[in-house]
């Protein structure tokens, strides 16, 4: 009898009140791409498998935007700051540590870690310094360029950790990408099939479990923190704690974007940390619609593979476009493109009215 009621409770939370897409309709599409995206390998060139790798590694570090903006209300810069820590942090590791009994996995883990902990210290900072709004931005901002900056000027010999050279603005190169330790052999995940199997996997894992955590007690609470911070402190919820929480998740998702990305080219270098850079995920995740993740993967995505087509005409077009993509958002779907896009389907446009 305890199967079934924990089945439901599972379903209650993957389908709860702060996400979109309910019912055998949305899981039926959902597992109608998934079945879509495991047949593509086998009908398209290596090339184009690895690009998709590419766009798939981004997704995480805006999901965990969406969670720290959307459903946290804290609008932050600094996701790409803990991208460059994890990726330039498993850079170091893999070079010392190297490929063998499956250290890349550990070295993974600690670099997300690494992440992490230091968005918990400059998040603990932040939130328990009541720092909020358009400041909590500049900050994060601030962090973002002065690594970049920092990192951009460690191209002397001296600027080495053990046997991994940073080599300033040049960047890190020649770390070992993923590799699982196998009976017959050591599996290498190299930007091929087995890579995009592997973060196919991992995105969807995580996707779900976000979910769960937003339609938790948790995403509750930080959602009723994002209408009234007033009230849901009045009501006896340690806002900063919740906030703090919120932040690490969501720049842990950053990390893992950094790792995956830096596993995927064999590289990192400081622009992953620039203006530029810790701009684009806001475009992401508000093109969109930040208050939702499954809108903020398909807009991600879409964005993303928008982006890369226009920069073969060159870099400085997709950004203006970019730019403009942003503004028309805001002036004319702030809630977000692919929101605004879904308030069209007859059926939900029936159940807002219902609703109403």
């Amino acid at each position: 009898m305890s199967h079934p009621s924990r089945f439901t409770a599972f379903l209650k939370l993957v389908e709860g009140p702060q996400t979109l897409g309910k019912g055998p309709k949305f899981w039926s599409l959902f597992a109608l791409v998934l079945l879509a995206a495991c047949i593509y390998p086998q009908f398209a060139d290596s090339y184009d498998v690895g690009n998709n790798v590419y766009f798939f590694n981004w997704i995480f570090m805006a999901m965990g935007l969406s969670l720290i903006w959307g459903y946290g209300g804290a609008l932050s810069f600094g996701q790409t700051a803990f991208f460059g820590v994890a990726g330039y942090a498993y850079g170091v590791l893999t070079i010392n540590l190297g490929d063998a009994y499956g250290l890349t996995l550990v070295s993974l883990v600690l670099a997300v870690g690494i992440s992490a902990l230091f968005a918990a210290i400059l998040g603990y900072f932040l939130f328990f310094g009541r720092i909020s709004g358009v400041f909590l931005g500049i900050v994060t901002l601030s962090v973002t360029l002065v690594l970049e900056r920092f990192m951009a000027q460690t191209a002397g010999p001296q600027w080495a950790i053990g046997t991994a050279r940073l080599n300033g603005f040049n960047g890190m190169g020649a770390m070992p990408s993923l590799t699982i330790p196998w009976p017959g052999g050591a599996i290498v995940l190299y930007p091929d099939v087995t890579l995009y199997y592997a973060t196919l996997a991992l995105l969807v894992a995580v996707y779900l479990g976000l979910r769960i955590l937003v339609n938790s007690r948790f995403g509750n609470v930080i959602v009723a923190i994002r209408e009234n911070p007033l009230r849901a402190e009045m009501l006896g919820y340690d806002i900063r704690k919740y906030q703090l929480i919120t932040f690490v998740i969501g720049s842990a998702l950053a990390g893992l974007s950094g790792v995956l990305y830096t596993s995927w080219g064999n590289y990192i270098t400081p622009a992953s940390m620039g203006m530029t850079a810790a701009s684009l995920p806001i475009v992401w995740v508000a093109v969109g619609g930040r208050s939702d993740l499954t809108t903020t993967l398909i807009g991600a995505l879409a964005v993303l593979i928008v982006f890369q087509t226009l920069t073969i005409y060159g870099s400085q077009y997709a950004l203006v476009v970019m730019g403009a993509l942003l503004v028309i958002t805001v002036l004319i779907a702030p809630r977000g493109i692919v929101i605004a896009l879904s308030d069209l389907w007859p059926a939900r446009k029936s159940k807002m009215k219902g609703e109403l």
